[in-house]
């Protein structure tokens, strides 16, 4: 006979209490991160209090700035133009740091052919470059697409490459003497060990990305959150500023949440965990 607690059956009540356990801490998780956000805010304000709208704009003055600008079309079109030449040159990035990054772990002489160039090119900033991407491409969206290619290109390289030089030397030595040719070694042992560092280099180039975005549309853009940001010190609309750093900022929280998204859902058979 199954025991009845408060005429609910042991075993129902069992799964009952881990799933209300569940919920509390969805709800306190969601409660913290509310409180996180207030107090976020609150310092905001009472920074913007202290020195005043001239230095810094208070969270209200953020707010209608962006109303403002979102009912003339500058900010959407500046969202539109800045994500793209993001996502654009950062897949390319990883479309070819990672395949290059496995060929090096994989082919020591490629390793030693390309990483002196690899070592000395990454230590490069994006910006130091900008002048150049503008000569040699023009003032159109290959040069800042360019840019940020190269400033993920390299973060996605070594990340593969690491992950390929981790592989136990034992599992491709078993894999081998089980008959299994390059390309079988290559889906079964090394590409399942790899994808982990492939998506962290992922990470980790789009965090970049947005850094370069800004130098870049500076330079040479007039739309764009970077173009906006400037653009905002000639008219010493500080609100306008403020945006540009808040809208940049919550651009890059979603990008990285839809790469882990991605990562998470069609990934997850390869191990990764983000």
């Amino acid at each position: 006979m199954t025991a009845v607690v408060g005429g609910v059956p042991g075993r129902a009540g069992a799964r009952i209490r881990p799933r209300g356990l569940a919920v509390a801490k969805r709800l306190r998780a969601t409660a913290l991160t509310v409180a996180t956000l207030l107090l976020g805010l609150g310092v905001w304000e009472l920074v913007a209090w202290w020195y005043g709208p001239a230095l810094a704009a208070s969270p209200a003055q953020t707010l209608r700035a962006g109303v403002e600008l979102a009912r003339d079309g500058t900010l959407g079109a500046a969202i539109v133009a800045s994500t793209t030449r993001i996502l654009s040159g950062w897949a390319l990035g990883v479309v070819v740091g990672a395949p290059v990054g496995i060929l090096m772990g994989r082919v020591t002489a490629i390793r030693r052919l390309l990483d002196p160039y690899i070592e000395f090119f990454r230590f490069i900033p994006p910006i130091a470059f900008v002048t150049l991407a503008i000569v040699w491409f023009g003032i159109g969206e290959t040069s800042k697409i360019v840019l940020i290619f190269y400033t993920s290109v390299f973060i996605v390289t070594i990340n593969t490459i690491a992950g390929v030089l981790a592989i136990e030397e034992s599992k491709l030595r078993a894999a081998v003497s089980l008959g299994a040719n390059r390309w079988q070694v290559l889906h079964a042992i090394v590409l399942p060990a790899t994808v982990p560092h492939i998506v962290t280099g992922a990470r980790l180039a789009m965090g970049n990305s947005f850094l370069t975005i800004v130098s870049a549309e500076i330079v040479a853009a007039d739309t764009g959150i970077g173009a906006l940001i400037w653009q905002s010190r000639n008219y010493g609309r500080v609100d306008w500023i403020f945006l540009g750093v808040i809208v940049l900022g919550a651009l890059g929280f979603t990008c990285d949440r839809l790469v882990r998204l991605l990562a998470g859902r069609l990934l997850r058979r390869y191990g990764v965990k983000v």
